[in-house]
């Protein structure tokens, strides 16, 4: 676990990854959020930028990465896994059979998003939330409830070096939840200044910066 920071919420040992995957290892769960499958395609089809069309590859090839490495029992794609509805059923035909490998001999959970609010036609189990106490995983963090983990927000974070201003994804932790970076490829980001995120989180709150190796810092407000 050499590129994960370790930390406990209610409780549980979790471990954010370099890559801003989540992993529950007494449980043997993997999660991700916001992977935003077929956003290229998406964007295309509504009049938008033409962007390369290779995002859910890398995507996918970045998910399977972590679930080679980690062989877990159970995924959760922790909501907006796709960019709307038809951008599901748009998926190329490669696509649908790599996800469905992933999905093979393991328990695949798919989170309602406000991107994609409802099943899709894809292996797995469709939930609004889904309750693993003390834990509960959902799409956007209910600031009333504990115990929560959550994504929607894309949050993203500073640090100077010497030389430069580094942005990168982030985890939000705090003793009540943690809040995923966005997974996907062409995903932006909300800085963890926004009122948003500053609302949601507490004073002591952490900002985990993915990459090559997961590093945490407070939380820039």
């Amino acid at each position: 676990m050499n590129d994960g920071y370790p930390f406990t919420l209610a409780g549980q040992s979790l471990v954010a990854l370099g890559s801003g995957a989540l992993w529950w290892p007494e449980q043997r769960l993997l999660c991700v959020s916001d992977l935003h499958l077929g956003k290229s395609e998406r964007l295309a089809r509504r009049g938008g930028a033409h962007l390369p069309p290779y995002e859910t590859r890398d995507t996918l090839l970045r998910l399977q990465a972590e679930i080679d490495a980690f062989q877990p029992k159970s995924v959760i794609c922790l909501g907006d896994s796709f960019d709307d509805t038809t951008a599901a059923q748009s998926l190329p035909e490669r696509e649908r059979i790599w996800i469905a490998r992933l999905q093979a001999g393991r328990q695949w959970i798919w989170i309602e998003g406000n991107h994609d609010p409802g099943p899709v036609s894809l292996g797995g189990s469709h939930m609004v939330e889904l309750p693993l106490p003390p834990l509960t995983f959902r799409h956007i963090a209910d600031p009333a409830q504990s115990g929560e983990i959550s994504g929607h927000y894309h949050p993203k974070a500073s640090i100077r070096t010497r030389l430069r201003t580094v942005t990168r994804p982030c985890f939000l932790v705090d003793g009540d939840r943690v809040i995923l970076p966005a997974f996907g490829t062409y995903t932006g980001g909300l800085q963890s200044a926004d009122n948003a995120l500053r609302e949601l989180m507490r004073e002591e709150a952490l900002a985990v910066l993915t990459g090559k190796t997961a590093r945490p810092m407070p939380m820039p407000r």
